[in-house]
Protein backbone atom coordinates (compact mmCIF):
# COMPACT_ATOMS: atom_id res chain seq x y z
CA UNK A 1 0.00 0.00 0.00
CA UNK A 2 1.64 3.24 -1.20
CA UNK A 3 -1.11 5.73 -0.25
CA UNK A 4 -0.46 8.04 2.70
CA UNK A 5 -2.75 10.20 4.80
CA UNK A 6 -1.20 13.61 5.50
CA UNK A 7 -1.45 14.81 9.10
CA UNK A 8 -2.08 18.44 8.06
CA UNK A 9 -4.91 17.35 5.78
CA UNK A 10 -6.46 15.31 8.58
CA UNK A 11 -6.22 18.35 10.86
CA UNK A 12 -8.01 20.40 8.20
CA UNK A 13 -10.78 17.79 8.09
CA UNK A 14 -11.13 17.90 11.88
CA UNK A 15 -11.20 21.70 11.83
CA UNK A 16 -14.10 21.59 9.35
CA UNK A 17 -15.95 19.20 11.65
CA UNK A 18 -15.21 21.26 14.77
CA UNK A 19 -15.93 24.71 13.33
CA UNK A 20 -18.80 23.89 11.00
CA UNK A 21 -17.41 24.48 7.55
CA UNK A 22 -14.44 25.18 5.30
CA UNK A 23 -14.51 28.97 5.78
CA UNK A 24 -14.40 28.85 9.58
CA UNK A 25 -11.87 26.04 9.51
CA UNK A 26 -9.62 28.19 7.33
CA UNK A 27 -9.90 31.08 9.78
CA UNK A 28 -9.04 28.77 12.69
CA UNK A 29 -6.04 27.30 10.86
CA UNK A 30 -4.89 30.72 9.59
CA UNK A 31 -5.04 29.41 6.00
CA UNK A 32 -6.91 30.50 2.90
CA UNK A 33 -10.17 28.76 2.09
CA UNK A 34 -8.63 27.43 -1.13
CA UNK A 35 -5.71 25.93 0.81
CA UNK A 36 -8.09 24.03 3.09
CA UNK A 37 -10.17 22.88 0.12
CA UNK A 38 -6.99 21.69 -1.61
CA UNK A 39 -6.02 19.58 1.41
CA UNK A 40 -9.45 17.93 1.40
CA UNK A 41 -9.26 17.25 -2.33
CA UNK A 42 -5.85 15.63 -1.82
CA UNK A 43 -7.41 13.33 0.78
CA UNK A 44 -10.26 12.51 -1.56
CA UNK A 45 -7.84 11.69 -4.38
CA UNK A 46 -5.78 9.49 -2.07
CA UNK A 47 -8.83 7.56 -0.85
CA UNK A 48 -10.78 7.61 -4.10
CA UNK A 49 -14.01 8.85 -2.50
CA UNK A 50 -15.83 12.07 -1.60
CA UNK A 51 -15.47 13.27 1.98
CA UNK A 52 -17.57 16.46 1.98
CA UNK A 53 -21.21 16.15 1.01
CA UNK A 54 -21.26 19.63 -0.63
CA UNK A 55 -25.06 19.87 -0.50
CA UNK A 56 -26.68 23.00 0.90
CA UNK A 57 -28.76 22.20 3.94
CA UNK A 58 -27.63 18.58 4.07
CA UNK A 59 -25.04 16.71 6.13
CA UNK A 60 -21.55 18.19 6.13
CA UNK A 61 -19.79 14.88 5.47
CA UNK A 62 -20.42 11.80 3.42
CA UNK A 63 -20.41 8.47 5.23
CA UNK A 64 -16.77 8.07 4.25
CA UNK A 65 -15.99 11.56 5.55
CA UNK A 66 -17.59 10.83 8.91
CA UNK A 67 -15.66 7.57 9.21
CA UNK A 68 -12.40 9.31 8.36
CA UNK A 69 -13.06 11.96 11.04
CA UNK A 70 -13.12 9.25 13.68
CA UNK A 71 -9.83 7.82 12.44
CA UNK A 72 -8.34 11.31 12.13
CA UNK A 73 -9.02 12.13 15.79
CA UNK A 74 -7.21 9.01 16.90
CA UNK A 75 -4.35 9.44 14.43
CA UNK A 76 -3.74 13.10 15.30
CA UNK A 77 -3.96 12.47 19.05
CA UNK A 78 -1.44 9.62 18.87
CA UNK A 79 0.81 11.63 16.55
CA UNK A 80 0.85 14.59 18.95
CA UNK A 81 1.43 12.38 21.97
CA UNK A 82 4.39 10.66 20.29
CA UNK A 83 5.86 13.97 19.15
CA UNK A 84 5.49 15.59 22.56
CA UNK A 85 6.92 12.55 24.30
CA UNK A 86 10.04 12.43 22.15
CA UNK A 87 10.89 16.11 21.68
CA UNK A 88 9.67 17.61 24.95
CA UNK A 89 12.01 19.28 27.39
CA UNK A 90 12.23 17.60 30.80
CA UNK A 91 9.47 18.93 33.01
CA UNK A 92 9.00 18.32 36.71
CA UNK A 93 7.05 19.80 39.57
CA UNK A 94 3.49 19.84 40.78
CA UNK A 95 0.19 21.25 39.57
CA UNK A 96 -2.76 22.01 41.82
CA UNK A 97 -5.81 21.63 39.61
CA UNK A 98 -9.39 22.52 40.46
CA UNK A 99 -12.33 21.24 38.42
CA UNK A 100 -16.09 21.10 38.51
CA UNK A 101 -17.97 17.81 38.41
CA UNK A 102 -18.83 18.46 34.75
CA UNK A 103 -15.21 18.73 33.71
CA UNK A 104 -14.02 15.93 35.99
CA UNK A 105 -16.35 13.56 34.15
CA UNK A 106 -15.59 14.95 30.68
CA UNK A 107 -12.85 14.40 28.13
CA UNK A 108 -10.61 16.42 30.46
CA UNK A 109 -9.97 13.16 32.34
CA UNK A 110 -8.57 11.59 29.17
CA UNK A 111 -6.38 14.66 28.56
CA UNK A 112 -5.01 14.44 32.10
CA UNK A 113 -4.20 10.78 31.54
CA UNK A 114 -2.20 11.63 28.45
CA UNK A 115 -0.52 14.56 30.22
CA UNK A 116 0.72 12.35 33.07
CA UNK A 117 2.13 9.88 30.52
CA UNK A 118 3.93 12.68 28.68
CA UNK A 119 5.26 14.25 31.88
CA UNK A 120 5.68 11.48 34.47
CA UNK A 121 7.74 13.78 36.72
CA UNK A 122 4.84 16.21 37.13
CA UNK A 123 2.41 15.53 39.96
CA UNK A 124 -1.17 16.64 39.35
CA UNK A 125 -3.28 17.01 42.47
CA UNK A 126 -6.95 17.61 41.72
CA UNK A 127 -9.86 19.02 43.73
CA UNK A 128 -13.46 19.15 42.54
CA UNK A 129 -16.29 21.40 43.68
CA UNK A 130 -18.80 23.98 42.45
CA UNK A 131 -17.50 26.62 40.04
CA UNK A 132 -17.63 29.43 42.59
CA UNK A 133 -15.57 27.38 45.06
CA UNK A 134 -13.02 26.52 42.37
CA UNK A 135 -12.86 30.19 41.41
CA UNK A 136 -12.26 31.26 45.02
CA UNK A 137 -9.52 28.64 45.47
CA UNK A 138 -7.80 30.01 42.38
CA UNK A 139 -8.02 33.61 43.61
CA UNK A 140 -6.65 32.57 47.01
CA UNK A 141 -3.62 30.94 45.40
CA UNK A 142 -4.65 27.43 46.41
CA UNK A 143 -4.75 26.32 42.75
CA UNK A 144 -2.50 26.75 39.73
CA UNK A 145 -5.14 25.86 37.15
CA UNK A 146 -8.95 25.92 37.28
CA UNK A 147 -11.31 24.26 34.80
CA UNK A 148 -14.81 25.51 35.50
CA UNK A 149 -18.02 27.12 34.29
CA UNK A 150 -18.57 30.88 34.15
CA UNK A 151 -21.19 33.09 32.57
CA UNK A 152 -19.88 34.01 29.13
CA UNK A 153 -19.85 37.70 30.03
CA UNK A 154 -17.56 36.89 32.99
CA UNK A 155 -14.91 35.11 30.88
CA UNK A 156 -11.49 36.76 31.12
CA UNK A 157 -9.29 37.65 28.11
CA UNK A 158 -6.67 35.04 29.04
CA UNK A 159 -9.18 32.23 29.62
CA UNK A 160 -9.00 29.22 27.35
CA UNK A 161 -12.63 28.68 26.32
CA UNK A 162 -13.24 24.94 26.05
CA UNK A 163 -16.80 25.21 24.81
CA UNK A 164 -19.95 27.25 25.27
CA UNK A 165 -23.35 26.12 26.45
CA UNK A 166 -26.80 27.43 27.31
CA UNK A 167 -28.84 27.24 30.50
CA UNK A 168 -32.44 26.03 30.46
CA UNK A 169 -35.32 25.99 32.89
CA UNK A 170 -36.46 22.36 32.95
CA UNK A 171 -39.07 20.14 34.57
CA UNK A 172 -40.69 16.75 34.18
CA UNK A 173 -43.51 16.66 31.60
CA UNK A 174 -45.71 15.41 34.44
CA UNK A 175 -44.96 18.39 36.69
CA UNK A 176 -47.62 21.12 36.49
CA UNK A 177 -46.58 24.70 37.15
CA UNK A 178 -48.96 26.60 39.41
CA UNK A 179 -48.72 30.33 38.75
CA UNK A 180 -50.38 31.12 42.08
CA UNK A 181 -47.98 29.15 44.30
CA UNK A 182 -44.24 29.25 45.02
CA UNK A 183 -42.24 27.31 42.42
CA UNK A 184 -40.44 24.25 43.87
CA UNK A 185 -36.82 24.81 42.86
CA UNK A 186 -34.10 22.14 42.66
CA UNK A 187 -30.53 23.36 42.84
CA UNK A 188 -26.96 22.63 43.73
CA UNK A 189 -25.75 24.10 47.03
CA UNK A 190 -25.55 27.79 47.95
CA UNK A 191 -22.33 28.09 45.93
CA UNK A 192 -24.21 27.26 42.72
CA UNK A 193 -24.00 30.34 40.51
CA UNK A 194 -27.08 29.19 38.57
CA UNK A 195 -28.99 29.35 41.85
CA UNK A 196 -27.51 32.71 42.80
CA UNK A 197 -28.65 34.15 39.46
CA UNK A 198 -32.12 32.65 39.89
CA UNK A 199 -32.41 34.00 43.44
CA UNK A 200 -30.95 37.41 42.63
CA UNK A 201 -34.05 39.20 43.89
CA UNK A 202 -36.12 36.30 45.21
CA UNK A 203 -38.65 36.70 42.42
CA UNK A 204 -38.56 35.52 38.79
CA UNK A 205 -41.16 37.41 36.76
CA UNK A 206 -43.72 37.16 39.54
CA UNK A 207 -42.83 33.58 40.54
CA UNK A 208 -41.34 32.98 43.96
CA UNK A 209 -38.70 30.22 43.97
CA UNK A 210 -38.87 27.83 46.90
CA UNK A 211 -35.69 25.76 47.19
CA UNK A 212 -37.02 22.27 47.96
CA UNK A 213 -33.88 20.26 47.23
CA UNK A 214 -30.13 20.85 47.26
CA UNK A 215 -27.90 18.25 45.65
CA UNK A 216 -24.13 18.34 44.99
CA UNK A 217 -24.23 16.38 41.71
CA UNK A 218 -25.73 16.93 38.27
CA UNK A 219 -26.96 13.33 38.27
CA UNK A 220 -28.93 14.01 41.44
CA UNK A 221 -30.49 17.15 39.96
CA UNK A 222 -31.46 15.21 36.83
CA UNK A 223 -33.07 12.47 38.90
CA UNK A 224 -35.03 14.99 40.98
CA UNK A 225 -36.31 16.73 37.84
CA UNK A 226 -37.37 13.44 36.24
CA UNK A 227 -39.20 12.52 39.45
CA UNK A 228 -41.31 15.67 39.20
CA UNK A 229 -40.00 17.31 42.37
CA UNK A 230 -39.81 20.74 40.79
CA UNK A 231 -38.05 23.07 38.37
CA UNK A 232 -34.29 23.33 37.86
CA UNK A 233 -31.72 25.27 35.89
CA UNK A 234 -29.53 22.90 33.88
CA UNK A 235 -26.97 23.46 31.17
CA UNK A 236 -27.58 21.91 27.77
CA UNK A 237 -25.09 19.13 28.43
CA UNK A 238 -27.36 17.72 31.12
CA UNK A 239 -30.78 18.29 29.57
CA UNK A 240 -32.12 14.91 28.45
CA UNK A 241 -35.01 14.04 26.10
CA UNK A 242 -37.25 13.00 29.00
CA UNK A 243 -37.17 16.56 30.40
CA UNK A 244 -39.35 19.45 29.28
CA UNK A 245 -37.63 22.78 28.60
CA UNK A 246 -39.73 25.64 29.96
CA UNK A 247 -39.99 28.54 27.52
CA UNK A 248 -41.66 31.91 27.95
CA UNK A 249 -42.33 31.61 31.68
CA UNK A 250 -39.08 32.65 33.35
CA UNK A 251 -36.34 35.06 32.18
CA UNK A 252 -33.81 33.61 29.75
CA UNK A 253 -30.65 32.70 31.72
CA UNK A 254 -27.25 34.04 30.60
CA UNK A 255 -25.10 31.83 28.36
CA UNK A 256 -22.25 29.95 30.03
CA UNK A 257 -18.76 28.88 29.02
CA UNK A 258 -16.41 26.18 30.23
CA UNK A 259 -12.96 27.70 30.66
CA UNK A 260 -9.47 26.77 31.76
CA UNK A 261 -7.83 29.56 33.76
CA UNK A 262 -4.31 29.96 35.12
CA UNK A 263 -3.57 31.67 38.43
CA UNK A 264 -2.35 35.14 37.54
CA UNK A 265 0.87 34.81 39.59
CA UNK A 266 1.49 31.04 39.45
CA UNK A 267 2.17 30.45 35.76
CA UNK A 268 4.78 27.76 36.30
CA UNK A 269 6.04 25.72 33.31
CA UNK A 270 4.08 22.61 34.32
CA UNK A 271 0.78 24.52 34.55
CA UNK A 272 1.43 26.20 31.20
CA UNK A 273 2.18 22.82 29.64
CA UNK A 274 -1.14 21.46 30.92
CA UNK A 275 -3.05 24.42 29.47
CA UNK A 276 -1.25 23.88 26.15
CA UNK A 277 -2.25 20.21 26.16
CA UNK A 278 -5.88 21.12 26.80
CA UNK A 279 -5.70 23.82 24.11
CA UNK A 280 -4.35 21.32 21.59
CA UNK A 281 -7.30 19.03 22.28
CA UNK A 282 -9.83 21.84 21.91
CA UNK A 283 -8.24 22.98 18.66
CA UNK A 284 -7.91 19.60 17.02
CA UNK A 285 -11.03 17.72 18.04
CA UNK A 286 -14.67 18.02 18.96
CA UNK A 287 -15.64 20.35 21.82
CA UNK A 288 -15.15 18.68 25.16
CA UNK A 289 -18.20 16.89 26.44
CA UNK A 290 -19.30 14.87 29.41
CA UNK A 291 -19.10 11.11 29.19
CA UNK A 292 -21.40 8.68 30.94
Amino acid sequence: MTERLEIDALRALLAIASHGGVTRAAEHLALSQSAVSHKIRRLEQTLGCDLLARQTGGPMFTDSGSRLCEYARRICALHDEALSSLVRKPLAGAIRLGMTEDTATSNIARILGRFTRLYPEVQVRTRTSQSLNVQEWLKAGELDVAVMQVFQHDAQPDDLVLFKDTLHWVKSPDFQLDATAPVPFISFDTQCFYRQWGFADGQVQGHHLDNVLECPSAAGIQSAVRSGLGVALLNGMHVTPDMEVINGVFPDPPAIAYVARLHVKRRNPAAIALIQEISREVGNAKPLKAVS
